[in-house]
């Protein structure tokens, strides 16, 4: 059962805070991403339960034991690096059945497991090859087959896609995935990109400056994030500044920069207090030209990309701010200068309260 538990750790490196008291359950069998900017502490989190630094305060379990002072042979891991830190003079074959044979496995075992690693990664034919003669994608289910060869239920993997082609990225992450749920592992997946997190991860851990910013779902990280930053990392969002005017019961009105009126299905919030609102692109609405209905700012065109199934338009409103709306191609299109409506449906936005250090700071991706 290779549970990991962190409670109250915390690392520095000198005068540099990179772990600051975190907590943190990986559940058994669960995919789990740590994810954030770069400096944020999520490579420092995987090495201290991996055992490769050692933390300055707090606990580590693994598999509801304390492994603060177990070297890192011994916690029963696979470490999966994101330069794939493959012996160059041995092959594939080599490489992955290096683990065992150092850990005094016979012979027998050995292959066997090293047979099946490479039957799982699509690799069986390339067993004699060397690292020089195998693509990136290759090396890296290398690097995971030599991971998973030396027996551990945990694998950590610290950015393993990052240094693979877009196309090759994209096929492997699925893989990857299924590869851990095949084999009911227990995996800690470092990496800074969103949308590799959200696909492969039954729960991601947001970190911010050494410190979990929110755990949670891929869906219920996306839809209801609990901080402006988790907004604004995960996934694309449009921020706008303003001051509660009315307060009902389950709804408030607000007042954007320019005097536009914007209602929100939100409550906790007070007359005259200044809060951040926050929508999706794809929850953005387009209307060609000016129609006056609630909710609704206008602005032009300023630019616009082909996304394939979508078209991703920039609009400056007549505020002055500029928001971003990601539609179909199959609706509506529109063309640089187009006077546009843009509708933020009430049930779609979220709200905060203005941060202290201001919008600007709270956004910044450290």
């Amino acid at each position: 059962m290779p549970e990991v538990r962190l409670v109250n750790v915390s690392k520095k490196f000198g005068k540099i805070v990179a772990v600051d008291n975190v907590s943190l359950q990986v559940y058994d069998k669960e995919y789990v991403s740590l994810l954030g900017p770069s400096g944020c502490g999520k490579t420092t989190t995987l090495r201290l339960i991996a055992g490769l630094v050692d933390p300055d305060e707090g606990e580590i379990y693994i598999g509801g034991k304390l492994v603060n002072k177990v070297p890192p042979e011994d916690r029963g891991i696979g470490f999966v690096f994101q330069t794939f830190a493959l012996f160059p003079h041995m092959n594939a074959w080599d490489n992955i059945t290096y683990g065992p044979r150092v850990k005094g496995w016979d012979s027998e075992k050995t292959n066997n497991v090293a047979n099946e690693m490479l039957e799982m990664v699509k690799l069986a034919t390339r067993f004699d090859a060397y690292p020089r003669e195998l693509s990136g994608g290759m090396l890296q289910r290398v690097a995971l087959a030599r991971a998973l060869t030396a027996g551990g239920n945990l694998l950590l993997l610290d950015e393993p896609l990052g240094q693979l082609d877009a196309k090759i990225r994209l096929e492997l992450r699925y893989e990857l995935r299924r590869l851990v749920k095949d084999l009911g592992l227990t995996a800690v997946h470092v990496t800074h990109d969103q949308e590799e997190a959200l696909t492969i991860s039954d729960r991601i851990v947001v970190m911010r400056r050494g410190k979990i910013e929110q755990i949670g779902t891929p869906n219920g990280l996306y839809m209801k994030p609990k901080t402006i930053f988790v907004a604004n990392f995960v996934g694309e969002a449009n921020f706008m500044e303003g001051s509660v005017v009315k307060v009902e019961e389950k709804e408030i009105y607000v007042e954007t920069r320019g005097g536009f009126m914007v209602r929100v299905f939100e409550k906790g919030f007070e007359k005259g207090e200044m809060i951040v609102l926050t929508v999706r692109p794809e929850n953005t609405g387009l209307i060609k030209g000016e129609v006056k209905m609630k909710n609704c700012l206008f602005g032009s065109v300023e630019s616009l990309t082909f996304l394939g199934s979508l078209i991703r338009y920039h609009i400056r409103l007549d505020n002055q701010d500029l928001v971003v709306a990601k539609v179909p191609i199959s609706g509506s299109q529109f063309n640089i200068n187009d006077r546009i409506t843009v509708y933020f449906p009430p049930e779609n936005i979220l709200a905060y309260k203005y941060p202290e250090g201001g919008l600007r700071r709270e956004l910044e991706i450290e």
